[in-house]
């Protein structure tokens, strides 16, 4: 029986992804980190390089599905299909996210989507205002960009939930204290 746990923390710029990731990767031993950002490219060439980078990332997950390893993501396919979903991208990526969810769904993982959110949506504008945020070009940092990725992450995770049954959806808030949310953490990954 795998024991393998493959973890994915998605959400919107300002939700504490990096957060989360970090203190899972710190605190479940046996676990890699991956961040990733997708492509730059928004022009229908990018979905070429997506799929590419998309269909690579698969085929690794699929290989290590075996070893004893954990796999954190801070961010992945679902991310993509968000972004093209709002328009930030010029070229649909839903037939690539539907065939790369199954795939995922197959594994022999334990499998885990967490989908961060808040529940007060002016925390966003604090939290953007860091200065270690990077800026894409085609999803720039903001309030009102967040807020409707948000509304976008989270109807992906409820269409999760209801379509794949081997992933484990959460919807957790993370409006700010730390320890309630790392509990809350442990809870679901059971560690």
């Amino acid at each position: 029986m795998n024991t393998s746990k493959l973890i994915i923390v998605e959400g919107p710029q300002g939700t504490g992804k990096t957060t989360v990731t970090d203190f899972i990767r710190y605190s479940m031993p046996y676990t890699n980190l991956y961040r990733l950002c997708g492509t730059s490219q928004s022009t229908p060439d990018g979905l070429d390089k997506s799929t590419a980078m998309y269909n690579a990332l698969m085929s690794y997950i699929y290989e290590l599905q075996k070893l004893d390893i954990n796999l954190l993501f801070d961010r992945t396919f679902f991310t993509e299909e968000v972004y093209c979903r709002l328009g930030f991208k010029e070229y649909s990526f839903t037939d690539k996210y539907l065939e790369y969810a199954k795939k995922l769904n197959d594994m022999s993982y334990d499998i885990y989507y967490i989908s961060l959110y808040l529940n007060d949506t002016s925390l966003y504008e604090k939290r953007l205002q860091r200065k270690d945020k990077g800026i894409t070009k085609y999803a720039k940092f903001n309030v009102e960009s967040s807020v409707k990725q948000q509304q976008a992450y989270l109807q992906l995770a409820s269409e999760i939930e209801e379509n794949y049954k081997n992933i484990k959806v959460y919807k957790v808030a993370n409006d700010g204290d730390f320890e309630e949310l790392k509990s809350k953490i442990k809870s679901i990954l059971e560690f």
